[in-house]
C-alpha cells in the first residue's frame, strides 16, 4: 500500500455520522477521503471542516448509490480526476424497523437497494483498477445485526447478512490479488440512524448506555488499512452473544429475549 500521503480513501454515506468521522480520521492520516453521498450541500459542509481541521480538502462527489449507472459515472470521474482508489469503504446504508406483518414492502427494497445492491455496484466500480495496480482494501460496514437477528429488524438484519456473505464470498475469490476485505460489525452507533430506523424513539432510548462513540468507531475502522484483519467486531461483549446465539439459538431466545424485544 502507498504511504498515507499518497493514498486516495472513497467513502460512501460520508456527508453524516460515522461516515464523515471515517472521512476526518483519513484526513487527520494523511491520506485523501474522497466523500460520497447524496447530499452535495452536507458533503461541502464536512469537507469544509476537515480542510479547517486537517489542512486536506478531501473531494466530494454527489452520489445516491442505489443508482447503479451513476455509480459508474462517479468512480470513472473518481478514477480521472483524482486516481485509482486504494480503499473503498462501503458505509451508506440506512434501517427501518417494522413488525414485519406492518412491515412496507417498498422499504425493504430500499433497504436492499442502498445496503446491499448499492454496494455491490460500488465494490465493482473499483475492482479492476485494484487488480491493475495489485493491492487495494474494500471495507464493508455490516453490523451485529447480521449476525444476530431481533424482532422489528428482519428486513435490515436480511440485508447485513447479504453483506457479510458476499463479503466472505469476495474474500476468497480476490486471494492471491493484493486485495483485503474486511467487515466491520458495530452494535448501536451514536448517529442520526435512528431517527428513521426508530421515530418513536424507544429502541434507541433502550440502547443508549450501550452506544458507540461514532468517532472511535472511525478510529477503529480506519486502523484496519494499517493492520488488516477479516472482521472487525464492536463491542467484544456483543460479539461474543452474537456467537453463543450462533451455538444456542433457541437457549439464548429463551434467556435474552426479552432483550431482543426492546425495539
Amino acid at each position: 500500500m502507498k504511504p498515507w500521503n499518497e493514498r486516495v480513501v472513497a467513502i460512501t454515506g460520508a456527508s453524516g455520522g460515522l461516515g464523515l468521522e471515517m472521512a476526518k480520521e483519513t484526513a487527520r492520516k494523511g491520506g485523501l477521503p474522497v466523500m460520497l453521498a447524496r447530499s452535495a450541500e452536507k458533503l461541502e459542509q464536512g469537507a469544509a471542516v476537515i480542510k479547517n481541521e486537517t489542512g486536506i480538502r478531501p473531494v466530494v462527489y454527489e452520489l445516491d448509490v442505489s443508482d447503479a449507472s451513476a455509480v459508474k459515472q462517479v468512480f470513472s470521474k473518481i478514477a480521472r480526476e483524482t486516481g485509482t482508489v486504494d480503499v473503498l469503504i462501503n458505509n451508506a446504508g440506512f434501517g427501518i424497523f417494522d413488525e414485519f406483518e406492518q412491515a412496507k414492502l417498498q422499504d425493504i427494497k430500499e433497504m436492499f437497494e442502498v445496503n446491499v445492491y448499492g454496494l455491490f455496484s460500488c465494490t465493482q466500480a473499483v475492482l479492476p483498477a485494484m487488480r491493475k495496480q495489485g493491492y487495494g482494501h474494500i471495507i464493508h460496514v455490516a453490523s451485529q445485526a447480521g449476525k444476530l437477528a431481533t424482532p422489528k429488524s428482519g428486513g435490515y438484519s436480511a440485508t447485513k447478512h447479504a453483506v457479510l456473505a458476499f463479503a466472505n464470498s469476495l474474500r476468497m475469490e480476490l486471494e492471491g490479488s493484493g486485495i483485503r476485505v474486511s467487515t466491520v460489525n458495530p452494535g448501536p452507533v451514536r448517529t442520526n440512524f435512528f431517527s428513521r430506523a426508530d421515530q418513536t424513539g424507544q429502541y434507541e432510548k433502550s440502547v443508549e448506555k450501550f452506544m458507540l462513540d461514532a468517532g472511535a468507531v472511525a478510529a477503529k475502522t480506519i486502523a484496519l488499512i494499517d493492520r488488516p484483519k477479516r472482521e472487525l467486531n464492536l463491542p467484544r461483549w456483543m460479539n461474543a452473544g452474537s456467537k453463543i446465539y450462533q451455538l444456542f439459538p433457541g437457549l439464548m431466545e429463551k434467556l435474552a429475549g426479552s432483550q431482543f424485544r426492546k425495539k
